[in-house]
């Protein structure tokens, strides 16, 4: 399956970085850093909040926009008004980087724009929280599909203890009882099935209204349209990770003011 490929991948990828740059080493570069952006406050504004994507590549429809430049899309979006910024760094299957992370951030700080970025990724392991933390990120997705639940518990509060909001993702009603135990603040409802990477907004039709009110509800994946938007308004999600429809349209800013104005 997909998703057992790509955590294959990450375990290989992630035993070169941590050779390459041990994880004391790491941890050294942690004491200088600024203060993160608060995603969940970002996301607690009024309307429904737009994170948008940076992506080039997926699993499920290949190359999207391969030659894109993270730097100059991250302002794109930030002065189309995007709430967030969700950037993804896994590089066998999408094609990312971490540097990816760096240039979308000084850019926004070049361009006076304050706006949290997100890490997309498959992380399973502390190590990948400390990258995350050194080359930008404000925030991570953990996917409760690719985690049990010591990992996950694990990784929740290492992210906290380094000031990153955790984005806890899930499919399911299975996951969902297994997230809720760690009362996270965000959880994500991916519209795609990790398993078969087939796409249904059926799934957060189902699910939202399973899932407390104090947590904000991120709805991912298959959101393309002005109705998609109204329907998450009507199903009371707070914000919608969108990439798809912005990286390949022929004007992202413009596609993405079209879907913030809607919210």
């Amino acid at each position: 399956m997909i998703l057992e490929a790509i955590l294959a991948n990450t375990r290989v990828e992630l035993a070169r970085r941590k050779a390459e740059q041990p994880e004391g080493t790491l941890r050294e570069r942690l004491g200088d850093l600024p203060p993160t952006i608060s995603l969940l406050e970002a996301l607690r504004r009024p309307g429904i909040s737009i994170i948008a994507e940076i992506k080039r590549a997926s699993p499920s429809r290949g190359p999207l926009r391969m030659e894109l430049e993270p730097a100059e899309l991250a302002v794109t979006y930030a002065s189309a008004g995007a709430d967030a910024i969700s950037i993804l760094t896994e590089t066998a299957y999408f094609h990312g980087a971490l540097t990816d992370l760096r240039a979308a951030q000084q850019a926004l700080a070049s361009a006076g724009r304050r706006c949290p970025l997100l890490r997309k990724d498959f992380i399973i392991d502390p190590y990948q929280l400390m990258e995350a933390r050194v080359w930008g990120a404000d925030a991570v997705l953990l996917i409760a599909t690719a985690l049990d639940d010591a990992a996950l518990a694990n990784l929740f509060d290492n992210a906290l203890d380094l000031g990153l909001m955790p984005l806890v993702e899930i499919h399911d009603e299975m996951e969902l009882r297994r997230v809720l135990p760690l009362h996270p603040p965000l959880i994500g409802i991916n519209n795609r099935n990790l398993r078969d990477f087939s796409v249904s907004l059926e799934t957060t039709r189902r699910l939202r209204p399973l899932i407390p009110p104090a947590c904000v509800v991120v709805s991912e994946s298959g959101i393309h349209t002005p109705a998609h938007i109204r329907e998450l308004v009507g199903l009371h999600v707070q914000a919608a990770l969108i990439g798809e429809a912005l990286v390949t349209a022929a004007d992202p800013a413009a596609r993405l003011r079209e879907l913030k104005d809607v919210g």
